[in-house]
């Protein structure tokens, strides 16, 4: 199983973090370990001082598939839910700074909290018109709407299926909305699917 993320999909995210907005998807991937169960606590990892969390739209594959086509691509997929890519931002930094990868600061344990899902064909709508908010600590961090990603989820299914084989059970972290700052330990973190609470996850 395979933890597919995208990077700066949210005009407003790339802009908050001074990135360029990149004419394709940015592609990086997370080990199966980086997964925490919903309302599992995650622990706020020895090596940073400067975690932060970056609210998703999670995609669930449901077929197999390779070089799929864009108008096919909702086929792949059945449920959809919530999920934080917590970042090590210092050693993210650092890791940019000398042209390295920087998997180590997105694809350590525990930095997937994935919330529960829900089928899509029940809310009634498409997956390009949900509204999603996180709170931290009861304060709204993050108030996203899928309307605004820069790439739709099909086009990512597309592309990414262009390169990687895409298998049941895969899920796709689809970008993050501006809002994203650090947590600390102690920390409470709850997200909101249009109506429905999916995800709760504390830092410890």
């Amino acid at each position: 199983m395979k933890i597919i993320c995208v990077g700066r999909n949210y005009e407003a995210h790339a802009k908050e973090l001074n990135n360029a907005v990149e004419e394709s998807p940015v592609i990086f991937l997370k080990p199966e370990t980086a997964l925490i169960p919903n309302k599992q606590p995650f622990f706020y990892p020895s090596f940073s001082n400067d975690v932060h969390y970056e609210t998703e739209l999670v995609v669930k594959i449901c077929k197999l598939g390779k070089h799929i086509d864009e108008k096919f691509a909702h086929r792949y997929y059945k449920e959809i839910t919530l999920g934080i890519d917590f970042t090590a931002r210092d050693l993210q930094s650092q890791l940019k700074t000398k042209g390295l990868p920087w998997e180590l600061a997105k694809g350590f344990d525990g930095s997937a909290p994935l919330g529960k899902f829900i089928v899509l064909e029940s809310m009634q709508k498409s997956i390009q018109d949900l509204h999603f908010q996180m709170k931290l600590n009861g304060e709204i961090k993050q108030d996203g709407h899928s309307a605004n990603m820069i790439f739709s989820v099909d086009k990512i299914i597309a592309f990414v299926s262009s390169y990687f084989t895409l298998k049941i059970g895969d899920l796709i972290y689809t970008g993050t909305p501006a809002g994203v700052g650090p947590v600390k330990k102690g920390d409470h973190l709850e997200a909101w699917l249009e109506e429905e609470k999916v995800l709760s996850v504390k830092v410890k």
